[in-house]
């Protein structure tokens, strides 16, 4: 694997292993943090799936972007869209007060940040 692709998994890692803790937290749970970086992993799996194709890296948070990208190298990752719309205005949308995340909209980001990772994971062979 390329060693930029392997720090891309590694920032997605971080960026997962935050939201689950966030989502499991008993006492003040962040959900606005769980989207976040529910949003954040799925951005950095695909920038991982570029890197590893020799692709160049988008300075961008657009998950349609990026998803449109690795298309080109993998129609196979097509059905990944419902999930990855989940996650798209998770970037900003509760960035700035008048707007939080309920717990229901957490455990969906974060269910669909699991199966996003879960196939790139498998295509990167980790």
């Amino acid at each position: 694997m390329n060693p930029l692709t392997l720090e891309w998994v590694e920032k997605a890692e971080g960026d997962f292993k935050t939201a689950q803790r966030e989502l499991r937290a008993r006492n003040s749970p962040n959900y606005d943090a769980v989207c976040f970086h529910a949003q954040q992993t799925a951005e950095k799996y695909l920038k991982a799936l570029l890197q590893e194709a020799g692709q160049n890296i988008p300075k961008t948070h657009n998950l349609n972007d990026l998803l449109a990208l690795c298309l080109k190298q993998d129609p196979s990752l097509a059905f990944l869209n419902p999930d990855l719309s989940i996650l798209e205005g998770y970037a900003v949308r509760f960035h700035y007060p008048g707007e939080s995340a309920e717990k229901s909209e957490a455990r969906a980001a974060f269910k669909s940040v699991q199966a996003i990772r879960s196939f790139i994971q498998n295509q990167l062979g980790l």
